[in-house]
């Protein structure tokens, strides 16, 4: 039961730190108090306009995290599995790894136009790397005796990737997607940002022009809840349900 109750205090916590450093700057205009949120909060829900950039940013995330983790995914395996193409690919990720994130935007941008195709691209570009590398350590440190194995079982290629692979690959994609996670959201912000007409990182731009700071918590802390959600609701339990198999 406490273990279960500790990430709840620990935010509890946080909230007090707000509040304390909030009481101290007495300076509403600067760092507003949680609940003088709360009013804004409700504004936007009954306006409606939290729901429409929130799903907007939501699903750009959404894209990029398939797209980064599928091809990071199979990338990663292959580079894991073959030493000859993980020396020609090696400086690939190298170099990607060391772009930053605002150049892959930017050039995405210029290339491609102001579209969600171009926002995409840039958010699982910068992603792709990330991904391929966790997924590369995982599959050097795949047990090749049950590879042995499944060759004198005759196992298919599906049945192989289904019992073999990715039950020993489960504890690095669940590494990936979490990381991934975390990091494409913030992109995606930088992105709407710079060059979308929606999303929580254009309402950000909109309110940080207008130098509302409340409006930017509102915001902000309205994406950090879902990926809270997302977090504990999504992440951990399929992460414990994957490695169960080492637990046995």
């Amino acid at each position: 039961m406490q273990t279960k109750l500790t990430p709840l205090l620990s935010i509890a916590g946080l909230l007090a730190l707000w509040v304390v450093a909030s009481t101290l700057k007495a300076d509403p205009q600067v760092l507003p108090t949680p609940w003088a949120l709360a009013p804004l909060f409700a504004q936007e829900i009954a306006s409606g306009e939290l729901w429409t950039h929130l799903s907007a940013t939501l699903l750009r995330v959404l894209w990029a995290f398939c797209l980064a983790m599928t091809l990071g995914g199979i990338i990663g395996l292959a580079m894991g599995r073959s030493p000859a193409l993980n020396r020609w690919l090696d400086p690939w990720l190298v170099i990607f790894l060391n772009l930053p994130a605002l150049v892959l935007i930017v050039l995405c941008y210029l290339w491609i136009g102001l579209t969600e195709a171009a926002a995409i691209a840039a958010v699982t570009l910068n992603k792709v790397p990330n991904v391929a590398i966790v997924i590369r350590e995982g599959a050097r440190a795949m047990d090749p005796q049950l590879d042995a194995l499944a060759r004198v079982y005759r196992m298919s290629g599906w049945m192989r990737l289904r019992h073999i692979t990715l039950p020993q690959l489960a504890p690095f994609i669940a590494a990936a997607a979490r990381g991934g996670v975390a990091v494409i959201w913030k992109i995606v912000l930088v992105v709407e940002f710079l060059g979308r007409s929606s999303g929580i990182g254009f309402q950000i731009h909109l309110y940080f022009q207008l130098f509302d700071v409340a409006m930017v918590l509102v915001y902000a802390f309205s994406f950090i809840t879902v990926m809270l959600l997302v977090e504990w609701a999504l992440l951990q339990p399929w992460e414990r349900h994957a490695t169960r198999w080492r637990r046995a």
